[in-house]
């Protein structure tokens, strides 16, 4: 019968701690499995991943092609209309409000209503992207959906939108100029020359 003081360890789950440092007779040779030494064989020493000893590692040889578009990619805050469902009847639900509520966490670049669930009552919804389904759900309970994201302009449009406004300068009506100032004529006693007195 197996008790406190009788148990064992399964046969085979212990190893017997492999000692180093004890000299050729240990079984572990004069280095103790360590090579001959180096930064590996040190304490605390490491190499980072990658690292191939100082010559060119493999993640700079390959060529590099093409465009990623990571940098550019947009995380939006998630809330499905499951999670709207407990907001009474005509709530302006934004983010900030869901923040408010503790429904929303972390850092994003926005909000983004997806069509998981039902609304039974009509909300107005501010966000900067919805599904179709949500839309739907939404209109047909009643409730509204506005969207707060702008489109992005990109440089052909502002290309264009520069155009434009050029356009408009020039074909607006000319300012009426300001009259000269006129000039002050020269006195005439200083324009006649003095008769000489007959004698």
């Amino acid at each position: 019968m197996i008790r406190l003081h009788n148990m064992r360890t399964r046969p085979g789950s212990k190893h017997r701690v492999k000692r180093l440092g004890c000299g050729e007779s240990s079984g572990h040779g004069k280095t103790s499995g360590k090579g001959h030494k180096g930064q590996k064989a040190r304490s605390g020493g490491s190499i980072r991943l990658g690292f191939e000893g100082g010559q060119m590692p493999l993640i700079r040889r390959l060529p590099k092609r093409g465009f990623n578009n990571a940098a550019f990619h947009k995380n939006y805050a998630i809330v499905n209309l499951t999670d709207l469902a407990s907001f009474k009847e005509g709530t302006v639900i934004n983010e900030q409000l869901l923040r408010e509520k503790k429904m929303l966490r972390g850092n994003g670049d926005g909000l983004k209503i997806l069509g998981d669930g039902e609304l039974k009552h009509a909300v107005t919804i501010e966000a900067d992207k919805i599904s179709a389904s949500a839309r739907e759900k939404i209109e047909k309970a009643g409730g509204t959906v506005t969207l707060r994201q702008k489109p992005v302009q990109g440089p052909r449009d502002a290309e264009q939108s520069a155009s434009a406004a050029e356009t408009t300068e020039s074909t607006e009506a000319p300012k009426a100029k300001k009259p000269a100032p006129k000039k002050k004529a020269p006195a005439k006693a200083a324009a006649k020359k003095k008769k000489p007195r007959k004698s």
